[in-house]
């Protein structure tokens, strides 16, 4: 195994989140009293005032950035003791000012500090402010450095060094509410969240296939079993992911080119890096040497080794679309975080199924789903699932060499 040896053809790269609806502040007309940081004197003003509206603005701001990347998306409101809005902003990917910052540049300087003065105002950010220095510096300091009175965030950062953001402004004496829209905001940042919790990135499988599970007709073709609206909705899948990993098989057999194109066979403006996993050699005229991003070849086998090389690497959101024997080694090692199934009006019968042998064996070992939602693509259907509990059937490197997918 060489999972720490992966060589990459030199150059480059790493969700979509939908859009939430934009907002009014009618609702948010209750004076905003002065509040110290004690969890009394917090729980009461969360009673007082209405932070949702604002906060679902906010989250309709984060969806404004970049869905691909090392960064999630967040968006940040500064309102007044009246909730009105003062000032607003989202982070626009790596290296640029984050949501709360971004806010915070649009408000007159501090004669006496320097720094832009938010004296009296409630930050409202869809993530906890971050604690740490990147590319640039923590937004907890920035936030304490501008007067902010309160911070109201919907999810904890679980970042190993960017957490902690809520406690350096408690000390610093700035009152915080955490937890407004959660669930909300949990969903929106599901892969970003998910990623880092998991230290490996959030898992994307997809697969298409007749009604009756055939991935393939039994002469082995392929071409196409979905009509041309669902191939689309996979380009622009691929253009929403960091990466797509296939295994040496599918580049052995395929040839095929990893890109996201438009209609109009253009390339989309976000390129996934290709993959490859297996240990197999591919020949230097194969097509994914011609890619926009240079690929990345593992030279292995082991699927979490894999994933947390492409995590330390800055990939947070991987597209699966290797055909079935790499489709079933991620379900067996209970690897996946959404499922996407693309169902043709159509029966092929025979032996070559999307999904093969995932370690199930009795009805009650069966991987359990739920389904978010379903699309319908001219004739075809999508199936977007995700797992109901973790499944990990086998720990072991999978083998994925002779993978095959439908494109």
């Amino acid at each position: 195994m060489r999972s720490q040896g992966f060589s990459v053809r030199m150059r480059g790269s790493a969700r979509a989140i939908p859009r939430v609806g934009a907002v009014g502040f009618g609702e948010c007309r209750s004076r905003i009293p002065d509040v110290a940081s004690s969890d009394q004197k917090i729980e009461e003003h969360r009673m007082t005032v209405d932070f949702e509206p604002l906060m679902r603005h906010a989250l309709s701001l984060a969806a404004n950035g970049p869905s691909v990347g090392v960064n999630p998306q967040v968006g940040a409101v500064l309102v007044g003791d009246d909730g009105s809005v003062v000032a607003e902003g989202w982070h626009r990917g790596v290296g640029t000012p984050h949501a709360e910052v971004d806010a915070l540049s649009k408000l007159p300087l501090n004669p006496v500090t320097g720094s832009p003065d938010a004296r009296g105002l409630t930050a409202v950010v869809s993530l906890e402010p971050c604690n740490h220095t990147g590319h640039t510096g923590p937004c907890s300091v920035a936030l304490v450095d501008s007067g902010v009175s309160r911070v109201v965030y919907a999810v904890d950062d679980p970042g190993e060094h960017s957490g902690g953001g809520s406690e350096r402004l408690r000390a610093a004496g700035v009152a915080v509410v955490a937890g407004v829209l959660a669930d909300e905001a949990s969903e929106a940042m599901r892969v970003w969240l998910t990623a880092t919790r998991e230290r490996r990135p959030f898992v994307s499988v997809k697969w298409a296939s007749s009604l009756d599970g055939r991935a393939a007709a039994a002469d082995g073709s392929s071409k196409w079993i979905t009509g041309a609206a669902a191939r689309q909705r996979v380009h622009e899948q691929r253009e929403q992911s960091d990466a797509i990993i296939v295994g040496t098989g599918t580049v052995i057999a395929d040839d095929p080119s990893l890109t996201a194109r438009g209609d109009a066979g253009e390339f989309m403006p976000h390129q996934p890096i290709p993959v490859v996993v297996g240990e197999r050699e591919i020949s230097a005229a194969a097509r994914i040497f011609a890619h926009p991003q240079p690929p990345i070849l593992t030279g292995s086998r082991d699927l979490p080794a894999i994933l947390r090389v492409l995590f330390e690497r800055g990939i947070r959101h991987v597209f699966v679309e290797g055909g079935p024997t790499l489709a079933s080694a991620f379900i067996a090692a209970g690897l996946v975080d959404e499922y996407l199934v693309y169902l043709a009006p159509a029966l092929l019968g025979g032996g070559r199924v999307a999904v093969g042998d995932i370690g199930v064996t009795t009805i009650g070992d069966a991987v359990r789903l739920t389904i978010d939602r379903v699309e319908s693509l001219g004739e075809d259907l999508l199936v977007i699932a995700r797992p109901v509990s973790s499944h990990t059937v086998s720990a072991d490197p999978v083998h994925a060499d002779s993978v095959h997918r439908e494109k």
